[in-house]
């Protein structure tokens, strides 16, 4: 078992990856709005990937501009998916609904990506984990 005297290990995450994971939505909204084919499509689903690993980010800034980029794109998509249920195969209505989407997003991300650059990071601290490892090794005395 563990010394419960002895100290959790301190782990880093430095400014510099904070800001990055924090642009991440971000720069996948502005790229997925300029190659809607195939990009913008598997954006819909990495960004749900992106967004499960950033959100709970250890520095809660990240958490909170994931959050805003994510709740920009999920709105823009479903507008998308409500209104697309008039437009059948006319190619005239998806570009521009393709269109207003990326004049909605693409700025206000850039706008984002400013903010976040301007924002003042700090490195961050926080400990390990050890409770699944407790967990576990009660399970094996519970076997034993």
């Amino acid at each position: 078992m563990n010394n419960p005297e002895t100290p959790p290990k301190q782990q880093i995450v430095t400014a510099k990856k904070a800001r990055g994971a924090a642009g991440l939505f971000n720069i996948g909204n502005i790229i997925s709005m300029l190659l809607p084919f195939p990009v913008g499509i598997f954006w819909v689903g990495f960004s749900m990937v992106v967004y499960a690993m950033n959100r709970h980010h250890p520095n809660e800034k990240v958490g909170y501009y994931t959050q805003q980029a994510a709740y920009r794109f999920y709105g823009v998509v479903g507008f998308v998916v409500v209104v697309a249920i008039f437009f059948g195969t006319e190619l005239r209505y998806w570009l521009v609904t393709w269109a207003i989407c990326a004049g909605i997003l693409i700025p206000w991300s850039i706008f984002d990506l400013i903010r976040i650059r301007k924002d003042n990071w700090q490195d961050c601290y926080f400990g390990e984990n050890n409770n699944e490892q407790d967990s576990r090794e009660q399970q094996k005395e519970d076997v034993e």
